[in-house]
């Protein structure tokens, strides 16, 4: 009989696993799915931990997104693990990086990688890809890695490195490609709209680097981390008509960074920003959406206007970097734990205004 449960575990590891299927507008499902067979370059990756995502949290509420991910389909897509299988390389594909991976080996992947041939990646511009490959799949036990995200965005583990904290490598990937893009220096006044988890890792690595942090957002408990992650002064927005009204008048900044994504505050931000500063609208407004700026105090104030989008192979290293480093550590970020049984209570939850930062998906649960 043990032998005969023995064989019946293995037959499932190998042959169906757990995962959240997404089928449409707030419509996630946890079932039973086929495992897939791995083609040439592939690796399987069993899942050690995955967290919830605001862009996860849109997909949910909007059943879609157009160039991630097409319904019925797994989803998630911050996660960090074990590589369980690696599947045989053909001659043609033979590459040093896809050469070097073993069962074993403690990993995290992006939820991209770019063709490396297209106009833009070509000028070290892969965020812009034409080319983009997603992936989809961090909430199960185990996630197929296409060929080109495991030569290119699978990024190999130090032993000491915790897997939670691992998992922030996108997320963080993308808030050093804005941090960069804006020319963000030690000593800069630099005003941070918004107090989630993208807002929040602008705070930790703007004061990391030295600059003078305010934050203007809302939730108590958001805004208490963004003190303890080092911002100088913080305003509650909460009952504010716009986010002028809610920082003292007068106070201006070198640099603005736009981490909402509303047409309201991205309006806001070339009012905060001082002469000669630098606005960064990082997030993205709802499709379809038109903003009404100030030409005339853009153009006389001198104003630099900018939108930083997602990440590449390099700000994806230069993350992992951080967080190897304890930079940026997920006990600051991650709000406590849910089974993955539980998750779409959870994002039902996180769509009727839960204010968790991130949380850790227990997929074996």
């Amino acid at each position: 009989m043990y032998f005969l449960l023995s064989f019946i575990g293995l037959y499932r590891h190998i042959h169906a696993m757990r995962a959240a299927v997404l089928y449409g507008k707030e419509d996630v499902r946890v079932e039973e799915v086929a495992a897939k067979a791995l083609r040439p370059g592939e690796v399987r990756v069993q899942i050690q931990a995955a967290l919830t995502c605001g862009t996860d949290l849109k997909v949910f509420k909007r059943g879609y997104h157009a160039r991630m991910i097409v319904p019925p389909a797994v989803f998630g897509h911050e996660f960090a693990g074990i590589i369980s299988e690696v599947a045989p390389i053909a001659r043609k594909m033979k590459d040093p990086v896809l050469t070097s991976w073993q069962v074993g080996d403690r990993v995290v992947v992006a939820n991209s990688a770019p063709c490396s041939e297209c106009y833009y990646c070509r000028r070290h511009q892969e965020n812009l890809c034409d080319d983009l490959m997603f992936i989809n799949g961090a909430y199960a036990e185990s996630i197929v890695v296409p060929a080109r995200l495991a030569q290119k965005n699978m990024l190999r583990l130090k032993a000491k490195t915790d897997f939670r904290d691992a998992t922030l490598v996108e997320p963080l990937a993308c808030v050093v490609q804005g941090i960069e893009e804006t020319r963000l220096r030690a000593g800069q006044d630099v005003l941070i709209i918004g107090a989630g988890p993208i807002g929040l890792m602008f705070v930790a690595l703007a004061c990391h680097l030295g600059c003078h942090v305010t934050v203007a957002g809302k939730g108590e408990k958001r805004l208490q981390l963004a003190e303890r992650l080092g911002a100088g002064q913080v305003f509650d927005v909460t009952g504010h008509s716009d986010i002028v009204s809610a920082v003292p008048r007068g106070l201006q900044f070198e640099a603005v960074i736009e981490a909402v994504g509303k047409v309201e505050t991205w309006e806001a931000a070339v009012h905060l920003v001082r002469k000669g500063g630098v606005v960064n609208f990082f997030g993205g407004c709802p499709a379809g959406s038109k903003v009404g700026l100030d030409a005339s105090l853009i153009h006389y104030s001198n104003l630099t206007l900018l939108a930083s989008f997602h990440h590449t192979p390099r700000t994806i290293r230069r993350a992992l970097d951080y967080i190897e480093a304890g930079v940026i550590r997920a006990a600051d970020f991650v709000d406590g734990g849910w089974p993955l049984s539980q998750l779409p209570s959870l994002f039902h939850s996180m769509a009727a205004g839960n204010r968790a930062v991130k949380t850790l998906i227990h997929v074996g649960e």
